[in-house]
C-alpha cells in the first residue's frame, strides 16, 4: 500500500497544521483512495508548538493572565504534559497577532508576558520548560522577559531603566539579584525557528522588524540599538552571543536567553520532530509532504519544511513542498525538494485565499496535483 507522510505548519490567519493536512490527504485520496497517510501536527518554534506537543504526548493546556506586547492584560495558553513540562509558545503573550495592524510598534511592544508565563509555569511546579520563540510582536532583545523575571537594568547614572527601547540604547548595569532561583535551576529548552545573528544585514531589526510595524527610520534605531544591547550583553555573557545563530529569534529574545539566562539555543523543529517521533513514520514511505502559509527565502532559515525536508532526505524519500503562496528562489530551486508548489491560484486575491474554506479547497486541488504528477 502507499504511503505518504504529511507534516503541515499552520496557514497563520486561515488553518492550523492538522487542518492544513487534513484538507491535503482529502484531495490525495480523491486520486489515490487507499493511500496511507500520516498525519502530523508540527510547528517550528513560532504559534502551534504547544499544541503539536500536546497533540504528542497528551497532558493539558492551562491559562494565565499575562501582558500582551502592548502591557494590556490577556489570557494566554500553555501545554503542560508529563506532568512537569511546560511548553510555551512565545507568541501566546507577545505574538503578532494580538495586535491590529495599527497597533503594531517593535519599538514599543514587549515580551514582558513571556517572562509571566514561565514564572507561571515555575509557580505550577513544572521544573522543565520549552519556549518556543516565533511569530512574536517585539525586537526588545528579549529585555522585557528578563524583567518579568527579575532582572534590573541600569543606565550610567545608577537610574533604572524600564522601557524596552532605554534600555537597549542606554543599559550600562544589570542586577540580577531579584531572580528567583527557580528560574536559575529550570533547565530550559529554547526552540527557534530561524538561524538570524541579533544584529546587523540579517539581523532581528534588519530581517523581521519590518513586518512588526517599523519603517526605515525605526529599522535604522532598532539595530543600533541592538547593537549597543550586544556590546553591553556580550561583555556581561563573556562571549560574542550576539553572533549566535538564532540570536535574532522573536526580536532578539535568543539573545536574551544565552547572554543572560545561560541557556543554548535549538532547532524549534529538530527538536519538536524528535519529541513526536517523526523519523519512525518515515520507514516505507514513497513521499513526504511539508509546507506553510507562505514558502520563500525564509523557509530554508530553519523554518518547519525545511527540517521536515532534513529528515526525509536522511531516510531518502521525497520531500514536496507546499505553499498557500511561493516565492521562489535559487535557493529554493536547489533546496532538495522534489517539488514547490503554490496551492493559491494565481488569479485569486490573497484575501480570499485566507478564508478557511478557500484555504482548504486550493489544499484539497493541490493534494490531487501531487498524487496525479507524483
Amino acid at each position: 500500500m502507499k504511503k505518504i507522510v504529511v507534516a503541515f505548519d499552520s496557514f497563520k490567519g486561515s488553518l492550523s497544521s492538522r487542518e492544513a493536512g487534513e484538507a491535503f490527504v482529502e484531495g490525495y485520496r480523491a486520486v489515490w483512495p487507499e493511500v496511507e497517510a500520516r498525519i502530523f501536527t508540527i510547528s517550528d518554534g513560532g504559534e502551534g508548538l504547544s499544541e503539536a506537543v500536546l497533540a504528542a504526548l497528551g497532558g493539558e493546556m492551562v491559562e494565565c493572565r499575562a501582558c500582551d506586547p502592548l502591557g494590556r492584560s490577556v489570557v494566554a495558553r500553555y501545554a503542560i504534559v508529563e506532568g512537569d513540562v511546560a511548553v510555551i509558545s512565545l507568541a501566546a503573550a507577545s505574538g503578532l497577532t494580538l495586535l491590529t495592524a495599527a497597533e503594531r510598534n517593535p519599538l514599543i511592544a514587549t515580551t514582558f508576558g513571556t517572562g509571566e508565563l514561565i514564572l507561571d509555569a515555575l509557580r505550577r511546579g513544572c521544573r522543565r520548560i520549552i519556549v518556543g520563540l516565533g511569530g512574536s510582536a517585539t525586537t526588545d532583545g528579549g529585555v522585557g522577559m528578563l524583567r518579568a523575571l527579575g532582572y534590573r537594568f541600569y543606565d550610567a547614572e545608577g537610574e533604572e531603566l524600564t522601557s524596552s527601547i532605554d534600555i537597549l540604547e542606554r543599559v550600562a548595569k544589570v542586577s540580577d539579584v531579584a531572580v528567583p532561583q527557580e528560574v536559575r535551576d529550570a533547565d530550559v529548552s529554547v526552540a527557534v525557528d530561524v538561524d538570524n545573528p541579533l544584529c546587523g544585514p540579517r539581523g532581528a531589526a534588519a530581517v523581521f522588524a519590518p513586518q512588526k510595524g517599523a519603517d526605515r527610520d525605526m529599522v535604522a534605531r532598532l539595530d543600533a540599538a541592538l547593537s549597543n544591547f550586544a556590546t553591553f550583553g556580550d561583555a556581561h555573557c563573556g562571549f560574542r552571543a550576539s553572533e549566535c545563530a538564532g540570536a535574532g529569534a522573536a526580536g532578539g529574545v535568543g539573545y536574551a536567553f544565552v547572554a543572560f539566562l545561560g541557556r543554548r539555543l535549538t532547532s524549534g523543529i529538530e527538536l519538536l520532530l524528535d519529541i513526536i517521533n517523526f523519523d519512525a513514520a518515515l520507514s516505507g514511505a514513497s513521499l513526504v509532504v511539508t509546507g506553510e502559509g507562505r514558502i520563500d527565502a525564509q523557509t530554508l532559515m530553519g523554518k518547519a519544511p525545511s527540517g521536515v525536508l532534513c529528515r526525509a532526505e536522511r531516510y531518502d524519500v521525497a520531500c514536496v513542498a507546499v505553499g498557500g503562496g511561493v516565492v521562489m528562489s535559487e535557493a529554493l530551486e536547489h533546496s532538495g525538494f522534489k517539488a514547490v508548489l503554490a496551492a493559491t491560484p494565481e488569479d485569486m486575491a490573497l484575501s480570499e485565499a485566507m478564508q478557511p474554506t478557500a484555504a482548504r479547497d486550493n489544499l484539497r486541488r493541490v493534494g490531487q496535483r501531487v498524487a496525479t504528477l507524483l
